[in-house]
């Protein structure tokens, strides 16, 4: 997941020469969420809405898309590190308008409803990246699998979502974990995840996210990043070998991307291979 080391990897790998400016970079992830706004497709029209979820915690802020018309199978889209922002609402404006009602949530409402990082505020800045890793270090294995269960209910709520079909789970970085614990919460109704440039996912510890495979169903996407398997050549072999042992579904693929390639405003991102994860994405949710 994001740490210092991926930073100074990233920030290694992206300019070598040690020249990116934070104007540049600001003008980089701009140029993203330009491109990436573009419609597939006979894309849908959409309705879109900020919502509060229920929790047993308290009320958890959400961005709620979906097609103006019918009902869809309905999407939980954890972001990264960073949080609800403009770079995941674009995410699931773009995944809704292919045909599916997107619930996109604050991981950190607990602590702080909104925002939780400002425009021109960096990862790479140290205050910014220790404020933020301190909002994920709050966040367990339990507040994970309590969140998720009840974004799934919410969705389940909504006209907008068909009921008689699974629901998908997303997340990026930090929260590729969290599609996991999501799905073992509410084995009943999420019928596909996908995790890219998900950190932590197989570990040693005894709440490692792999061990939860055997309380999985449906099919799973595994994107990792180049830079995360250098790191940990081994996750992914103990990823492949919990998903055969349990007998569930999951494709696992190493990507010649950096960690964050997916997300719009990383200074990373990978246009073409971000393409080929979401397309790998809408393969694995046209089954639900």
């Amino acid at each position: 997941m994001c740490d210092d080391r991926t930073m100074a990897e990233d920030e290694a790998f992206l300019d070598p020469a040690g020249q990116t400016t934070r104007r540049n970079f600001t003008m980089l992830s701009a140029a993203a969420l330009a491109a990436c706004a573009t419609s597939p497709a006979n894309a849908h029209t959409l309705r879109e809405q900020e919502v509060q979820v229920a929790t047993p915690d308290g009320s958890a802020d959400a961005y709620f898309v979906h097609p103006a018309s019918g009902r869809h199978p309905g999407v939980l889209l954890w972001p990264d590190i960073r949080g609800l922002r403009p770079a995941f609402r674009t995410m699931g404006r773009r995944l809704a308008e292919s045909g599916y009602a997107v619930l996109v949530v604050n991981p950190y409402y607990r602590e702080r409803q909104g925002a939780v990082i400002a425009p021109g505020e960096s990862f790479a800045d140290p205050p910014v990246r220790e404020r933020l890793m301190g909002l994920a270090r709050a966040l367990t294995p339990q507040t994970q699998s309590i969140d998720g269960t009840a974004f799934v209910r919410f969705l389940d709520q909504r006209q907008a979502v068909d009921t008689r079909r699974k629901i998908g789970v997303t997340g990026y970085c930090m929260t590729g974990a969290f599609m996991l614990r999501t799905a073992a919460a509410a084995p009943d109704r999420v019928g596909a995840g996908a995790s890219f440039h998900g950190g932590g996912l197989a570990t040693s510890a005894p709440d490692s996210p792999h061990l939860l495979a055997p309380s999985l169903r449906g099919n799973y996407l595994f994107a990792i990043a180049q830079n995360d398997d250098q790191s940990d050549p081994a996750a992914k072999t103990t990823l492949r070998e919990a998903f055969a042992a349990a007998g569930t579904a999951a494709e696992i693929e190493v990507y010649p991307a950096q960690h964050g390639w997916c997300a719009l405003d990383s200074q990373v991102f990978d246009q073409v291979q971000a393409d080929r994860a979401w397309s790998r994405l809408l393969a694995l949710f046209s089954g639900l």
